[in-house]
């Protein structure tokens, strides 16, 4: 007869550990089988000398064995002995191949539950039958018998694996045993969760090595990983010990080089091996045959659980990672836990109960955690696909507040990046600034706060709760985080912008109700920069809406290509095959890496019969684009000379970052007579402190962009600023306020070099302080005596950051552009780089 056990626990990581602990503890008779020939091979197979986290620190442990942060041998140590001490029955080198359940009626299968009653009365003890046995059959043949079992096993041995061509070459591994086995290497690792900067740090952590180590991002922001760590690399990049590349992705591998896609374009670079640590998925094959089913059909699903972690298959518990629950914490008090309610205890409450009790204090009624939980996650849409355990972990991250009909959300104009989700009654978006009674109705389950979240820009719009509701605000780290662990809320967040942003574009009066079926055929779409997304004269029809990023409009004239527009973020491109159904007039590329949304052509000529209005509007618009094409064609042999100046100017623009930029200054030299007024009266502005510098910077023909701020649509400098310093006004300006650190992140993050370090000196005094008592520079005096005479009487100040921010608050706009008695200066939008090229060419 096969062994028959209690309690069957596969794998033994700190919740399979935990779990086997506290079995032997209470005297159930239990099985932790383990395939590998130790404990806790996760663990096991962190880089030696790794610090193990104790995180969230505000969680109590809950567990029969002893868990503090600390190095991962020490932490291994310390669960050998506890494990060893509470006489866990650990059989090693044994591989589950599958779970069926037997129907064979075993003695025992009858339990006592014991339900303990919080009131301090009488336990209350009943016989309930528990769910038919198990067989668990083994690798080597033999099989055994449990009433229960427990998944552990966590997702570790299913890692991401890297789809370029190239990724099976020798120099790729998914795994860092010992960093200090590296040396000599130019090495990348490609990941920027905890797993990846960890591996980086170790790599870099002994200079003696002399390894070159570069971190890969795909995002330009660490949302998955831990603060301490985010921290860590950050400082190991300012010592010079790190290189970090986000928003990149890998292209192409060889022997010795890769290929990176970047926001700016291909990078090759040398590359002796590469360290892939780009998450894990569940073990879904293996999971599904032991009868348990998944939430969803994506590949990051996790199985949908009860509170009590027992999955769709009666008598099969699921905890740890595999659990959507990672965090150690977690997974020992679940370990705990799940053996609690197998023993029958019904009254035992989560760890993390009492933290989400003083979250979900403030809402109506006398609900607990358990019913709060569960009205956000089914009445959120974006928070459907989400199972029980990770809304709890993900509540602790977020807030959620009751509202009463007329409150403020949020304003138009503040700043913020959280994303909002609508659990109940609906808001009311005030499109009008000048009459608030104009406003649309967001309903329940949906969103708001989206462009917060994704262009990092002020508040578009004021938000007011149109009843009484209740609202999750979600951190932008939490709902990046959200997005990338659960498919069905990225596709959800896509859905959602999308419309919004078809509704915005191209008004008309459309409703959602109009655009089902182009939202449905809707793609989210990565462009690398010089990427082409349209070809001229090939057959197509779909239409592109540009996310983020920029495109270039470009059409071979005489021989040669011909620069016809620029298109920023928040336009749309294709329209006019669509419209006069031939073939592509023009050619279309990214300026910079961008991120567009396909619409297929058919879905959208469909919307189009239905909304003869929408129709007329984009013929209108076509009609201009069609005028120029005509104009240039006819006048390339006419000025010839003059539309190529045209065009290396604009190609010239947009290589210089303001295929990127919100606002940029350029100055025509033809007209520059070197008078310094420009930066003068910026110094003027800014307390004797210039940003910009008119000279440096590079020139194209006569037109020059000088060393000042572009206010970039996803300011690099936002990135890594700690107190959160960096902010976008209303007018789109890029600003540094007081509250800067003087870190320095944002002066290395930029790549235009616009951003220095300076101390503030003081304000220069009143002229009467100069009438009277000659103090500071007089009129027409240059500062800069003022300046070194209080350098060096006084103590230096910390220095801070210092950059343009087109003079926000001051009247009459920037004032570089003011005192240019000429002419030259001038600051240009998106939408008139197209013009400066054009007025380039007249003026020739």
């Amino acid at each position: 007869m096969a062994e028959h056990y209690r309690i069957a626990i596969i794998g033994s990581g700190p919740a399979g550990l935990s779990a086997a602990a506290h079995a032997a503890t209470l005297g159930l008779s239990h099985v932790l089988i383990e395939k590998t020939g130790h404990l806790s091979d996760t663990i096991s197979r962190y880089q030696k000398g790794k610090h193990v986290m104790a995180t969230p620190s505000q969680l109590v442990l809950r567990a029969d064995i002893a868990f503090e942060a600390g190095k991962r041998e020490a932490v291994l140590g310390a669960w050998e002995t506890a494990a060893a001490r509470a006489g866990v029955n650990v059989r090693y080198h044994a591989e589950v191949i599958a779970i069926m359940g037997t129907g064979e009626p075993i003695a025992g299968s009858l339990q006592q539950v014991v339900t303990r009653r919080r009131d301090g009365g009488s336990d209350r003890r009943e016989l309930q039958r528990c769910a038919p046995p198990y067989r668990l059959m083994l690798a080597n043949g033999d099989s055994l018998v449990a009433d229960a079992v427990i998944l552990a096993i966590g997702t570790q041995g299913n890692p991401n694996l890297m789809t370029c061509p190239g990724s099976d070459n020798a120099n790729v591994q998914y795994q860092l045993d010992d960093p200090a086995a590296y040396n000599d290497e130019h090495i990348f690792v490609i990941g920027g969760g905890d797993a990846g900067i960890e591996n980086a740090l170790g790599l870099a952590a002994d200079a003696a090595q002399r390894n070159v180590v570069t971190l890969v991002n795909r995002s330009a922001e660490f949302s998955t990983a831990k603060d301490a760590n985010v921290t860590a690399l950050m400082a190991a990049r300012d010592a010079g010990r790190i290189s970090i590349m986000t928003g990149t992705t890998t292209r192409s591998i060889g022997p010795g080089w890769l290929v990176l896609d970047t926001g700016e374009g291909e990078v090759r670079a040398r590359c002796d091996r590469i360290i892939a640590r780009m998450g894990s998925a569940p073990p879904r094959g293996f999971v599904e045959s032991c009868g348990v089913a998944f939430a969803s059909s994506d590949r990051l699903a996790f199985p949908p659980l009860s509170a009590v972690f027992e999955s769709t298959a009666p008598g099969i518990f699921v905890v740890g990672a595999l659990a959507g629950y990672p965090l150690i914490k977690h997974c020992i008090n679940q370990g705990y836990d799940v053996v609690e309610f197998i023993n029958g205890n019904r009254a035992l409450k989560p760890a993390d109960e009492p933290l989400l009790e003083a979250r979900l204090a403030g809402l109506p009624g006398r609900h607990g955690v358990d019913y709060w939980l569960e009205m956000l996650r089914s009445n959120i849409t974006i928070l459907n696909g989400m199972s029980p355990l990770q809304m709890r972990e993900f509540m602790l991250d977020s807030a959620v507040r009751s509202y009463r009909a007329g409150d403020v959300i949020f304003a138009r104009n503040a700043p913020g990046s959280s994303l909002f989700g609508i659990a109940s009654g609906e808001v009311l978006v005030e499109v009008d600034p000048a009459d608030t009674s104009i406003t649309v109705p967001i309903p329940a389950g949906s969103i708001v706060g989206e462009v917060g979240l994704i262009s990092g820009r002020p508040r578009g719009a004021t938000i007011r709760a149109g009843s009484d509701c209740i609202v999750v605000e979600i951190s932008r780290t939490a709902a990046l985080k959200l997005m990338s662990a659960v498919p069905a809320a990225a596709r959800e967040v896509a859905r959602i912008t999308t419309e919004r942003s078809l509704l915005q574009i191209f008004k008309s009066g459309l409703t959602p109700a109009d655009l089902t079926d182009v939202i449905a055929s809707a793609k989210v779409e990565t462009v690398r920069a010089g990427e082409t997304i349209i070809r001229e004269g090939e057959v197509g029809d779909d239409i592109f809406i540009i996310r983020s990023g920029s495109m270039v409009v470009e059409k071979a004239i005489g021989g040669k290509t011909i620069f016809l527009n620029y298109v920023p973020a928040g336009s749309h491109v294709g329209e006019m095959a669509v419209i006069d159904g031939g073939r592509r007039s023009a050619t279309v590329r990214a300026a910079v890496k961008s991120e567009v949304v396909r619409l297929e052509g058919e879905a959208f000529r469909a919307l189009l019969a239905n909304r003869p209005g929408l129709a007329t509007r984009l013929r209108e618009e076509m009609a201009s684009r069609t005028a120029l094409n005509r104009f240039i064609e006819s006048r390339k042999d006419s000025f010839g000379g003059v539309v190529e100046m045209y065009t290396g100017i604009a190609n010239f623009l947009v290589d210089n970052g303001i295929g990127e930029a919100t606002d940029v200054l350029l100055i025509d030299e033809k007209l520059c007579v070197g008078c310094d007024n420009c930066e003068k009266a910026c110094a003027d502005s800014h307390d004797g402190l210039s940003r910009l510098d008119r000279e440096a910077g590079r020139t194209y023909a006569h037109l020059h962009v000088p060393t000042s701020c572009r206010h970039c649509e996803h300011p690099h400098c936002m990135a890594d600023c700690p107190p959160n310093a960096i902010r976008r006004g209303p007018a789109g300006e890029v600003t540094i306020d007081d509250t800067c650190i003087g870190c320095g992140n944002c002066q290395r993050g930029c790549p235009y070099g616009v951003i220095r370090m300076d101390s503030v000196p003081p304000r220069k005094p009143w002229l009467i302080g100069w009438l009277l008592f000659g103090q500071g520079p007089g009129p027409g005096e240059p500062d800069s005596a003022w300046r070194y005479e209080h350098a060096r009487k006084r103590p230096e100040k910390p220095k801070k950051a210092i950059k343009c921010d087109m003079c926000a608050g001051q009247s009459g706009g920037p004032a570089c552009v003011r005192a240019c008695p000429t002419g030259a200066a001038i600051r240009v939008l998106p939408e008139q780089f197209l013009s400066v090229a054009l007025l380039d060419r007249d003026s020739g």
